[in-house]
């Protein structure tokens, strides 16, 4: 079979993620082609297969989304952590700082492209503190860069995540089924496994894994893609740009990447087995996600959102369940994968509240220093559109 252009180039989009040479010295990159016309790949290609070139931004339009919502859900799982531990210590009346055992603790399986481009932006836009991130991979002698930055690199999976609060898959689909054998037995109920294996559904990793707590984000591309992406662009400078990284909102079409918003369920209800695992009252839970989800408010909320609308029970569960609920009670353990593939009690609300929808917006732009006016939000077309 003749090796055309184009399967080069999804070749190139599922491996490096970019066809530029680089240098790395003294943690500054700089592009060795930049200005070079007659080196850069684009120069020589033929006509007829120039149609092909819009590859590499949606390669890099994929990899700026997926690691800017990986970002976006470490930085609420820290938060959430933080909230309930200070919290317990108000309680108890302990004036110490945050143990460690409620620092958020992240993994990474895969020290590839993927990998290390998903640990530079953890370490430098959450913030990851070096001591909390880990790497394992099969070639950790690789991985000088960040081990002078302080983080653990080997390759022992199964210490990994015994370890972590976080997994990320960042492995080829034909390594995942050992890295799961491998993995399985270690993992704890409450363990948080993110996937990046695109090529592996959901209920096929719930099979391999034995684990119901996993997040896996669903990309859909359009034909109509924006050349907003920088294809040149690292992914942490690329998530400074305002364009940009709002483009990567979750109810978002701008790029022509769309994220399938199951995944905000399941962010969801992550955040509440989190909080469940530490024997919390649903009422208590309810109050750390008002806090969390709805701390961004807009111009239509009010002083200081007190016309907003706050969790309910009967938002994540059945009404029969929530009327049996006592004040006292934890919420049940919900499956993730379920939720991510089913109608949730939650899904009727996400998808109608068009001011829950804005709340989602802001809080996801303020995360990352931006803050939004009425005229950049996504226009209710676009998001009812989303939703579907």
């Amino acid at each position: 079979m003749e090796f055309s252009l184009a399967n080069w180039m999804c070749y190139k989009a599922t491996t490096t993620g970019s066809p530029f040479l680089r240098m790395r010295d003294a943690g500054l990159e700089m592009d060795m082609l930049e200005d070079l016309k007659s080196l850069q790949f684009e120069y020589g290609i033929q006509e007829e297969d120039r149609s092909w070139l819009y590859l590499l931004g949606r390669s890099h339009g994929l990899m700026i989304k997926a690691c800017a919502h990986a970002a976006f859900f470490c930085k609420l799982l820290r938060n959430l952590r933080e909230s309930f531990s200070k919290k317990s210590s108000q309680e108890k009346k302990i004036s110490e700082d945050i143990p460690d055992d409620d620092e958020l603790k992240v993994g990474i399986i895969g020290g590839g492209h993927l990998g290390k481009q998903l640990a530079h932006t953890l370490l430098q836009l959450v913030p990851i503190p070096a001591e909390s991130l880990r790497i394992s991979t099969r070639r950790p002698e690789a991985l000088g860069e960040f081990k002078k930055l302080g983080i653990q690199c080997f390759y022992r999976n199964s210490s990994l995540v015994q370890w972590a609060n976080v997994i990320f898959l960042c492995c080829l689909p034909s390594q995942l089924p050992n890295i799961c054998v491998e993995i399985q037995t270690s993992l704890e109920k409450a363990c948080i496994v993110y996937s990046f294996v695109a090529a592996i559904p959901i209920p096929r990793l719930k099979h391999l894994l034995n684990h119901t707590n996993i997040l896996r984000p669903q990309y859909q591309c359009v034909e109509d893609l924006d050349n907003i992406w920088g294809a040149n662009k690292e992914i942490t400078a690329a998530l400074q740009d305002p364009v940009i990284l709002q483009a990567t909102c979750p109810y978002s079409p701008a790029g022509g990447i769309i994220l399938n918003v199951k995944w905000l369920e399941g962010v969801f209800y992550a955040a509440i087995n989190t909080c469940t695992r530490k024997d919390m009252s649903h009422s208590q839970v309810l109050q750390l996600l008002n806090e969390l989800f709805l701390s961004v408010h807009f111009e239509t909320c009010g002083k200081d959102g007190a016309s907003c609308r706050k969790f309910q029970v009967q938002d994540f569960v059945s009404k029969a369940y929530a009327e049996n609920l006592s004040q006292k009670r934890p919420f049940p353990w919900f499956d993730l994968t379920a939720v991510q593939l089913k109608e949730t009690p939650f899904s009727q609300y996400l998808s109608n509240s068009t001011a829950l929808q804005d709340h989602l917006t802001h809080l996801y732009c303020d995360s990352f220093g931006i803050s939004l006016t009425k005229q950049q939000q996504p226009t209710e077309v676009s998001k009812g559109s989303l939703s579907q």
